[in-house]
């Protein structure tokens, strides 16, 4: 039975010493796998969506991954009492908008 490609892409960390592009990462893969380029576009959205979903792999900054076990806890967890939540006010915001130009056009502004 041959790999799934997030284990290839688990094996092909191991390899690195450290986190690498996903690009080059999902190149490594593909020819691993054997893929020709047209089921290199085929796949590359479900490994990026795999290694998301898989808990033994970290997403870095600059769209790199690493392997989640040479990371401390502080490094592959998000503080996420700093992210501004949308509340929805900006399709209220837009829906006032477009009730002022409505009013000026019924009152001949």
């Amino acid at each position: 039975m041959s790999k799934s490609m997030v284990e290839t892409a688990y094996q092909v960390l191991q390899k690195h010493e450290g986190s690498i592009p996903f690009v080059q990462l999902w190149t490594e893969v593909s020819k691993e796998m054997g893929f020709t380029p047209s089921q290199a576009e085929d796949n590359i959205a479900q490994l990026y969506t795999d290694l998301s979903m898989d808990g033994r792999f970290l997403n870095m900054s600059g769209n790199t991954w690493d392997l989640r076990s040479r990371h401390t806890y502080s490094e592959s967890v998000t503080d996420t009492s700093e992210i501004a939540l949308d509340d929805g006010d900006e399709e209220d915001e837009l829906d006032s908008d477009t009730d002022l130009e409505d009013e000026k056009k019924d009152n001949g502004d």
